[in-house]
C-alpha cells in the first residue's frame, strides 16, 4: 500500500526539481520555446541540479596518487584512435575531453565538461553549446568554437566510418562566437541527437591542420584530458600520467574521479600468460574472461593470503551481446534457414557444463539482462509497430516466443541436428558423398571461422563435430589482432564471434550495427551485412522515440526481428562483470547504476603498505 509523502519531504523534492529544471525562453522568430540548461537528457529529465557539486557515486575528497596497472590483449600501432587505420592503445580516451560527460546513474543524461551550458528548441532541430572560457589543451592554449567545428567536420569526413553513421542526421556545425557552437539537424524530433553530439571529442585545429589525419601515428597528438601519455613501447606497453593542473579537475562532472597519478597498460598475446602475470602481481586489475580461471585458477598464494579480491560487479546495463555471426553478403549464408540450421549445432548446455563450469547464461536477446530484452509474445504496443510489416518479417515474430535451441547437456545433439537437416533440405541443400551440397549450384558447404583468441578452439570444436554430421566442414583460423581488425574492416570473413556493447539507451549506433546504409560501408560495425527495410524502420522508431517507454517498446520489436531472422547465433553472457584485483584500492559505497567506473576508485596507502610488506610489487 502506498502512503502519501510527508509534507516537508514533498517541499524538499519540489525544490530539488525546480533546481534541476532548465530555464525556458521564447524564440521570437519561430515562436518555439528555447530550453537553456547545464545538461542535456534525451527526454528532458535531469537528476542533478545546476548547482550540483559532484556525482553521487564519487568521493569528492578521494585522495590522489598511486598507480593503476592494467593489461591489454594483442597489440597497438596507432595513437590516433579516431580513424579506421591501425589499432589504438587501451586507455587513450583518458587524454581527451568531450563537450559533455554522461552521468553513471542516469540512462540518458549528460552534464557540461568543455561546454558549460546548452540551448535547444522544443523540437530539438538544433543545439547550441556554450563553451567554458577556461577550457584548455595540454599546451595551455584555449579550446574554442573553431576547434569544435573542426573536430566535427574532421571526424565525419576523415575519421572512422562509425562517426559518419552515428552523426548521420547532423548537417552543419558553425561557430557563432569564440565560445559558442551551433549544430543543426536535418529533421526535428530526433531526441538523441543533442545527447550524442555532446559526446564529441574536441581536437585542436592548430595541431592537426596540415597533417594527414587518416594516417597512423606513434607521436602523441595534442589533447586536453585528465591524463597525457608518459611513455610508449610500441605494441607492448603504454603509460599515462595525471595532468596535475588539469583545467577541469574541480568541475562537478569531474570531481572525485581520475584519482591515480599513473595508469599503465602492459600487452600480452596469450591469455594464459596474461593471467600468470596477474597472479605474479605484474598488474592490478583483471576482468576475468575465462570461466575456467574463475572456477579453478584462484589458488595462488596472493589470493590464499587475502591479498587478491575476487568479485562480480553488477550494474543495470545490458549484457555484452556476444554473437557467432555470419557474413550474409556471402550467397551460402543468405538464406535464414541455413543460418538457423547452423545454430542447432551450437550446444550451449554441453559447453556450459563441460567447458564453462556452468558460469554462463544463454543469450536469448540482443539486450539480455535488461528491461530492453523482448520476452514472451509481443505486447499490444509492440504489435502496433510490427503488424504493418506482416509478410515482410517471419511469422514467428507474432506467434512464438523466441527460445534458442536447447539440449540435455549430454553432448547428444541428434534431435537438434535432425531439425537442422530438415531446414537445410528446405533451403536446397543435401548431403552428397558425405558433403552438404547445394542442389542447384553444386557448391559444397564449408565454413571458415576467423578469431584472434586461440582459446576459442574449445568453443568451436563441438560445433565442428556436430556440423560434420550434417556434412559441413568447419575450420578455425587464428590470426593476430591487426589481421583480425583488417578482415573485419574489409568484411572479408565468413564467420566469427563478435561482441556488441549494448547501451541502456539505444539509438543512432543501431544504424551502424544493423542499418542497410552501413552494410557495404568499409569499416562499419554492420559486420553481418544486414539489409532489411523493416530493421531500418524499427531502428528509426528507437531513434525518434518520444519517451523512455517508446524506446523500450521499439527495442523489443527490433530484438524480435533480429532474433527470428537468425542473422547470428546468440551465445552466452555473465550476469555481471567478474573481476579480480590486488587489494590496494578503495571505492565509494555507492557505485554507478550503469557501468563499472574504475576511475572513481583510488589507491589506499595503507593497503599498498600491506602489499609491499608481503613482497608484492605495487608500482
Amino acid at each position: 500500500m502506498r502512503t502519501a509523502a510527508p509534507r516537508i519531504l514533498t517541499i524538499i523534492l519540489t525544490a530539488l526539481a525546480l533546481l534541476a529544471a532548465p530555464a525556458i525562453a521564447q524564440d521570437q522568430e519561430s515562436g518555439q520555446k528555447i530550453i537553456k540548461s547545464h545538461g542535456v537528457s534525451r527526454f528532458g529529465d535531469l537528476k542533478y541540479p545546476a548547482d550540483f557539486t559532484h556525482f553521487d557515486y564519487v568521493n569528492p575528497d578521494a585522495p590522489k596518487g598511486g598507480t593503476l596497472r592494467l593489461s591489454g590483449f594483442g597489440t597497438f600501432d596507432n595513437l590516433n584512435p579516431f580513424v579506421a587505420r591501425g589499432t589504438p592503445p587501451l586507455g587513450v580516451a583518458l587524454t581527451y575531453d568531450t563537450l559533455m560527460v554522461p552521468s553513471g546513474d542516469e540512462p540518458t543524461s549528460e552534464y557540461g565538461l568543455v561546454a558549460e551550458s546548452v540551448e535547444y528548441p522544443e523540437d530539438k532541430s538544433w543545439i547550441i553549446f556554450n563553451l567554458r572560457p577556461e577550457a584548455r589543451f595540454h599546451d595551455g592554449s584555449p579550446i574554442t568554437a573553431d576547434d569544435v567545428v573542426f573536430s566535427f567536420n574532421t571526424l565525419v569526413k576523415q575519421g572512422d566510418p562509425t562517426w559518419r553513421f552515428y552523426w548521420h542526421n547532423i548537417t552543419k556545425a558553425e561557430a557563432l562566437g569564440p565560445h559558442k557552437v551551433k549544430f543543426t539537424f536535418d529533421q526535428a524530433g530526433n531526441s538523441e541527437l543533442p545527447e550524442i553530439i555532446g559526446q564529441l571529442v574536441v581536437l585542436p585545429k592548430k595541431y592537426w591542420e596540415g597533417k594527414d589525419f587518416t594516417a597512423g601515428t606513434m607521436t602523441e597528438p595534442l589533447s586536453s584530458g585528465p591524463y597525457k601519455i608518459a611513455s610508449v613501447v610500441p605494441g607492448r606497453s603504454i603509460a599515462y600520467e595525471r595532468v596535475k593542473d588539469y583545467w577541469a579537475k574541480d568541475l562537478p562532472a569531474v570531481k572525485g574521479q581520475f584519482n591515480y597519478d599513473r595508469v599503465t597498460y602492459d600487452y600480452y598475446r596469450d591469455q594464459n600468460i596474461e593471467f600468470e602475470a596477474f597472479k605474479a602481481g605484474q598488474y592490478d586489475f583483471h576482468p576475468e574472461l575465462i570461466s575456467r580461471n574463475w572456477a579453478t585458477g584462484y589458488n595462488f598464494p596472493g589470493f590464499q593470503k587475502g591479498l587478491v579480491k575476487k568479485e562480480i560487479l553488477r550494474d543495470e546495463t545490458p549484457a555484452n551481446t556476444q554473437l557467432f555471426i555470419f557474413n550474409t553478403r556471402l550467397k551460402k549464408f543468405s538464406d535464414p534457414r541455413v543460418r538457423q540450421a547452423i545454430g542447432y549445432a551450437f550446444d550451449f548446455e554441453w559447453l556450459n557444463a563441460n567447458i564453462f563450469y556452468n558460469f554462463y547464461t544463454r543469450l536469448d536477446s540482443y539486450w539480455a539482462n535488461s528491461e530492453l530484452a523482448s520476452k514472451g509474445l509481443p505486447s499490444p504496443e509492440e504489435l502496433k509497430l510490427l503488424e504493418p510489416y506482416k509478410g515482410q518479417i517471419p511469422d514467428e515474430v507474432f506467434t512464438t516466443a523466441y527460445q534458442p535451441p536447447k539440449t540435455d547437456g549430454s553432448g547428444d545433439s541428434r534431435e537438434n541436428l535432425r531439425k537442422a537437416a530438415m531446414l537445410l533440405r528446405e533451403a536446397g541443400w543435401e548431403v552428397r558423398n558425405g558433403k552438404l551440397t547445394n542442389i542447384a549450384t553444386g557448391e559444397v558447404m564449408t565454413i571458415e571461422v576467423v578469431e584472434n583468441q586461440a582459446d576459442m578452439d574449445r568453443v568451436v570444436a563441438p560445433m565442428i563435430r556436430n556440423l560434420r554430421i550434417l556434412g559441413i566442414t568447419m575450420t578455425l583460423r587464428i590470426v593476430d589482432t591487426s589481421q583480425m581488425q583488417k578482415l573485419l574492416q574489409d568484411h572479408n570473413f565468413e564467420a566469427t564471434f563478435s561482441v556488441y556493447p549494448m547501451s541502456i539507451s539505444p539509438g543512432n549506433e543501431q544504424r551502424e550495427y544493423w542499418g542497410s546504409a552501413a552494410a557495404d560501408q568499409e569499416g562499419s560495425r554492420n559486420l553481418i551485412g544486414v539489409k532489411n527495410p523493416v530493421v531500418d524502420a524499427l531502428v528509426d522508431k528507437i531513434i525518434y522515440a518520444k519517451s523512455r517507454a517508446d524506446v523500450v517498446t521499439a527495442t523489443h520489436a527490433l530484438d524480435r526481428v533480429l532474433l527470428w531472422n537468425f542473422y547470428a547465433i546468440p551465445t552466452y553472457y555473465s550476469q555481471g562483470t567478474p573481476v579480480a584485483y590486488w587489494d590496494k584500492f578503495d571505492h565509494p559505497q555507492i557505485q554507478p547504476k550503469y557501468g563499472v567506473n574504475l576511475y572513481t576508485w583510488w589507491v589506499d596507502p595503507e593497503k599498498v603498505a600491506k602489499l609491499q610488506q608481503a613482497g608484492v610489487k605495487t608500482n
